[in-house]
């Protein structure tokens, strides 16, 4: 096996019917391909389907929820074990609706660009056809207080698909509802950070494989359908509490490394870009936790009070999860990886302000100048 598509599977049941079948016969198309079914424990009758309407597929059956970073982990870990262990590692939501054509560029990209870690294909709305879907539309970036957005969705605004990202680009994050990841590096970084559980993951992931000098590319030739809110509705205070605190491990996890990578590029000593580096990454870190504890107040100030308690829950585990970063690792960072890695796409002005400032212009005012690469 090449290829190991995914799907980890939590009580979704209507989309491996409405889904599944779409995606094996793409498969089935590309060679070395194989479709798994991987099942967090679903109380529903996931298992039941896959038994009786799809007993060709191989599934992996886990005896708790293991999250969206736990299951992908234990898939991942069982595949490699196994006498057919994959090169590529294909993270797949159920609610995704795949053309004939999709999995072909992907494979293909990562066939002739050794050096990409993970690609993913143009994320359209299944609702919208023409529309960028929400999790990831043409590829992520990252503002500078660590809010993420993608080229085609700011924000809540989502753009219509005509063409103006259809050359294939690296990008700072794709998303994990479609990641195509390349097995060697997934297995170099120990996986998905298990403490996130779910949301923001594949963005850390993405990051973390930057700093070891691997690129994240979009391949806009292949495009796939998200419905979008299957397992999770975006009211939910959950998922709420999940994106406050996993965005805070995301920046404790990769800025200091990031911010050191940068002084040291432009020929500070290691020592010094690794005392900076620290230096910048906890102001930045204090100035998103501002920004939260305002968001906090707004919550409660509207009475919405489950949000409210969702963001102090966020911080205060945060603070017990939290791995701060030491000099002394920093500049064993910069020895091993200082003259390969890189980090594109981290934007330099505040995204939710340009975005209230300039509205649906907002995608046509974003510059390549206005980022921060390290090249």
């Amino acid at each position: 096996m090449k290829t190991a598509i995914v799907i980890l599977n939590w009580n979704t049941e209507d989309f491996l019917r409405k889904f599944l079948p779409g995606l094996i016969h793409s498969a089935e198309k590309v060679s070395g391909a194989e479709v798994i079914v991987a099942d967090n424990a679903s109380t529903d009758g996931s298992m039941k389907v896959m038994n009786e309407v799809f007993p060709q597929v191989r599934t992996l059956r886990f005896e708790k929820n293991l999250g969206f970073t736990g299951g992908y982990n234990e898939a991942f870990r069982r595949l490699k074990e196994g006498t057919d262990a994959p090169e590529y590692f294909l993270l797949i939501n159920s609610d995704i609706e795949v053309p004939e054509d999709w999995l072909g560029p992907l494979v293909d990209w990562m066939d002739s660009h050794p050096d990409c870690g993970a690609c993913a294909p143009k994320l359209h709305s299944w609702q919208e056809r023409e529309r960028f879907e929400y999790a990831g539309a043409a590829g992520g970036c990252l503002d500078r207080f660590g809010y993420p957005f993608c080229r085609g969705r700011i924000m809540k605004r989502l753009e219509e698909d005509h063409g103006q990202y259809d050359t294939t680009k690296d990008v700072f994050w794709a998303t994990g509802a479609c990641l195509m990841v390349r097995s060697k590096a997934y297995a170099s970084l120990g996986g998905l950070d298990e403490r996130f559980f779910a949301h923001m993951e594949e963005i850390d992931l993405c990051w973390r494989m930057q700093l070891e000098g691997w690129k994240i590319t979009v391949v806009p030739q292949s495009v796939v359908y998200h419905v979008g809110g299957g397992t999770l509705p975006a009211s939910s205070p959950f998922k709420l509490f999940l994106n406050y605190r996993n965005n805070l491990l995301m920046l404790s996890n990769n800025l200091a490394k990031t911010y050191a990578l940068g002084y040291f590029r432009k020929g500070h000593e290691p020592v010094k870009a690794a005392a900076e580096g620290i230096r910048k990454a906890d102001c930045r870190i204090w100035q998103r936790m501002f920004l939260d504890g305002l968001s906090a107040t707004i919550y409660l100030l509207t009475l919405d009070i489950d949000s409210f308690k969702a963001v102090v829950k966020a911080h205060k585990e945060y603070r017990q999860l939290r791995t701060a970063k030491s000099q002394e690792e920093l500049i064993s960072y910069l020895a091993t990886y200082g003259s390969k890695a890189g980090v594109k796409g981290l934007y330099g002005k505040w995204i939710i302000l340009q975005s209230m400032l300039k509205g649906d212009r907002i995608f046509r005012s974003i510059r390549e100048k206005d980022f921060y690469n390290i090249q």
